[in-house]
């Protein structure tokens, strides 16, 4: 199977590149590097340039005819960014979201799998959401998938085109075999933040302490990206039989773990991993924060015969020794056909003034 995978050189679309062809299919990578890295493409058929740019979407398609599906990841995700600059992110995530599945189905790609989020729900009075849930998001940036969605949703109405969109709970970690992991260094998720103010020998920012969860911090689902990346080879390998399930061509499936960690149990097992305090204070929160929801759906599991493998630490684990490697330069790169090694404990020394990271 030939895939197109826009936004391959992110942290995401990178890591469904290595899932794809570690289970023998061929991504074909469409990226502008505004946040990707070149480097994560390599051995990968890769094109720079915008989704949106039709010229190019015919020349990948000539060149590579048999390009079977199209994961959507390309997109701009940081919401506080999308409550300053709205238009920026309508433009970026819908507009030309809408553009590209002209595009494909013009050349004959009727199979899109589309990145979206959970964020777009409204959180029960548990904070667990299902795909039944309310959708009701409460940022630019979330708003702008929900529309993606319904778009999506009316065009597969039509019979213009075959739809699985995937919404995203938050993905942590790394690409086990370290060939990728998070390629920003000012990321603005929970643990992106705390590796850096770790490093960096500074004080996490725990941002808001007021919401309605069990200890006053925010809640957040944490899926590990490798299996994330996962539960999209095998959405893709079972694209039609999920899809024939739905008579609207359009299938929504949450992607989550069906745990919900707060900000101060996610400092705890980052401790626990370092082996080290994490000083941290605690300031309101960011522009367009919302308290959050984790999964309770296991609609996904059933459909894509799929099941999370690995937990908070082991994502924990993985992004640290992502960040040293990252550091510092890249191992071998793994031989083809190589499965992800287990969680293993992380070896070598840990930032100035800190101790080793402990397995």
């Amino acid at each position: 199977m030939k895939v197109l995978v826009t936004g391959g050189a992110g942290f995401i679309g990178s890591t469904v590149g290595s899932a794809l062809l570690d289970r023998g299919h061929v991504p074909v990578i469409l990226d502008d590097l505004s946040t990707g890295r070149e480097s994560f493409t390599a051995g990968r058929a890769f094109y720079r340039g915008d989704v949106a740019d039709g010229r190019l979407v015919d020349r990948i398609f000539a060149e590579h005819p048999d390009i079977t599906a199209a994961v959507h990841c390309a997109g701009v995700i940081v919401v506080p960014e999308s409550v300053r600059q709205p238009l920026r992110y309508y433009r970026e995530n819908l507009a030309k979201a809408v553009t590209l599945v002209g595009h494909l189905t013009r050349n004959g790609c009727h199979r899109v799998l589309f990145s979206s989020t959970a964020a777009l729900y409204r959180p029960g009075p548990d904070f667990a959401v299902d795909e039944t849930s309310p959708i009701d998001p409460t940022s630019p940036y979330a708003r702008s998938k929900a529309m993606v969605e319904q778009v999506l949703a009316d065009a597969a109405a039509a019979g213009e085109v075959n739809v699985i969109a995937l919404r995203y709970f938050n993905p942590i970690g790394a690409d086990p075999l370290f060939r990728t992991g998070l390629q920003l260094r000012d990321p603005s998720h929970a643990l992106g933040r705390m590796i850096e103010a770790w490093h960096g020998g500074e004080t996490f920012r725990v941002t808001g302490v007021g919401w309605p969860t069990r200890d006053g911090t925010a809640i957040r689902d944490y899926v590990h990206v490798w299996d994330l990346a996962e539960a999209h080879v095998a959405a893709l390998t079972r694209f039609d039989e999920v899809v024939a399930a739905e008579r609207a061509g359009f299938v929504a499936l949450n992607v989550g773990t069906g745990a919900g960690t707060t900000v101060r149990e996610l400092v705890a097992a980052f401790e626990e991993v370092t082996g080290a305090p994490l000083p941290y204070r605690e300031t309101g929160p960011r522009p367009g924060d919302v308290a959050g929801v984790f999964n309770r759906s296991r609609l996904g599991q059933h459909l894509l015969r799929w099941q999370p493998r690995y937990g908070v630490t082991d994502a924990i684990r993985h992004a640290l020794r992502w960040r040293e490697v990252d550091a510092t330069s890249r191992p071998d790169p793994p031989r083809s056909g190589d499965s992800p090694a287990p969680a293993a404990g992380l070896s070598g020394v840990g930032p100035a003034g800190r101790p080793p990271v402990a397995g």
